[in-house]
């Protein structure tokens, strides 16, 4: 698994892996059922350590995007059908949008953005 980690980032290391591996299940890049490496194999991978990747997998699995078994591992949980966003992701896209309001973006260029940018994770 290719992860871009920026280590001079403000985002914790292990958010940033949580946030890349929602990215690729939502874009397609990661499958319902998809294997994912070991907590140990990704830490040696990315040349960090492996509470930091524990850390990511428990994240992804309390919010239901992985599963995990001590047997198997951890693979890409199947997607939910119609549960809607969790008040976080919805408190987290307010915050965004008020950032992008403050930085001086209209409602009609703030949903143009918007619409771009879920395009664009529909077709990767």
């Amino acid at each position: 698994m290719l992860l871009h980690l920026n280590f001079n980032s403000d985002i914790p290391i292990y958010q940033q892996i949580r946030n890349q591996i929602v990215v690729g299940i939502a874009n397609g890049a990661l499958e319902p059922g998809q294997r994912l490496p070991t907590v140990r194999a990704l830490a040696e991978e990315s040349g960090i350590n492996m509470m930091t990747v524990s850390k990511a997998y428990q994240l992804l699995k309390q919010e239901g995007y992985i599963q995990t078994d001590r047997r198997s591992g951890a693979c890409v949980a199947p997607r939910p059908g119609g549960n809607g966003p969790s008040r976080e992701t919805v408190e987290g896209l307010r915050l965004r949008l008020s950032e992008l309001r403050l930085a001086g973006l209209s409602r009609e260029r703030a949903l143009e953005l918007c619409a771009k940018l879920y395009d664009e994770e529909g077709e990767t």
